[in-house]
């Protein structure tokens, strides 16, 4: 039985298949195509905008896919959550949907802002925020270049930002944080009641989360004398204990482990000072804790 999974198409896509393929899934898209080939003869793929994507996977068309939070609530559809995946197009961190206005406004607050005009794509999650607040606005969806709009066409916007730099660039300064939101592994709760369907999806989610726990972080392995192995231990910031392997020689001991890449140019000098030996720093597409 085949599984339909969703790759959303459009800024998340580039960063999405090469997690995929880390992973262990070659994926082969065709930029003709909304289809998309995998290696896996049981998996099959469509690129599918992150928008519109709960919308396909609760209605049946997809067995799972991938999309944000933000556009889950946004459609109020109901679909099962099967992982965080915390990543998206430029990091590996969560994204905000945040409330910003020109700089010269004098709003300081969502409070500032009632009767205003609030230009977003984020349509319905923004028109909760501000009724929860009791705040009487106008929220009018946007098509894009939502940045430019304030203050001819609009008097705030409800945006998404990694690091807020295309904020700024248009002279925008954020007041609030509306939402904040990450990539997550959704599914059809029709496919999640089928046992080998709901085993397939189970397992697409523990090699991706593997694959981004592999992110930003190398192996390491070595030799060293058991006299000296204590000193070695207290140098490694291990992901979890050391394993440490008897070698032939009973004098020696292997010790395996997990570092972050970024502290691996200081770790390996203090285990050549601390009577280390064959020290190897290898690459890792996946740890699965």
């Amino acid at each position: 039985m085949k599984l339909r999974i969703g790759i959303p198409k459009g800024s998340l896509q580039e960063a999405t298949v090469a997690l995929l393929q880390q992973a262990g899934l070659q994926v082969y898209v065709n930029s003709r195509s909304y289809s998309a080939a995998t290696d896996d003869p049981e998996i099959e793929c469509m690129l599918i905008r992150a928008q519109e994507m709960a919308r396909y996977v609760e209605h049946g068309a997809l067995d799972a896919g991938l999309t944000g939070i933000d556009w889950v609530l946004e459609s109020g559809l109901d679909v099962v959550t099967v992982a965080d995946l915390i990543y998206a197009k430029q990091s590996r961190r969560k994204v905000r949907w945040v409330l910003a206005v020109p700089q010269d406004s004098p709003a300081q607050c969502a409070e500032d802002l009632r009767g205003a005009t609030i230009a977003t794509e984020l349509v319905n999650v923004t028109a909760k925020y501000f009724a929860q607040r009791g705040i009487d606005v106008n929220v009018e969806f946007s098509w894009g270049a939502t940045e430019v709009k304030p203050p001819t066409l609009a008097d705030a916007i409800v945006e998404v930002t990694e690091t807020g730099s295309s904020l700024k660039a248009n002279q925008l300064r954020i007041i609030d944080t509306v939402l904040e939101s990450n990539t997550q592994i959704i599914a059809n709760r029709n496919a999640w009641a089928i046992s080998c369907k709901r085993r397939k999806i189970e397992n697409f989610a523990l090699m991706l989360r593997g694959a981004m726990a592999a992110q930003g972080r190398v192996g390491l392995m070595l030799n060293v004398q058991v006299a000296d192995l204590q000193a070695v231990l207290d140098v490694l910031p291990a992901l979890n204990s050391p394993t440490v392997s008897t070698l032939s020689d009973r004098n020696w001991v292997a010790v395996n482990t997990i570092v972050e890449e970024s502290a691996s140019w200081e770790v390996i000098p203090r285990l050549k000072a601390a009577n280390a030996h064959g020290i190897v720093e290898y690459p890792l597409n996946k740890v699965v804790l």
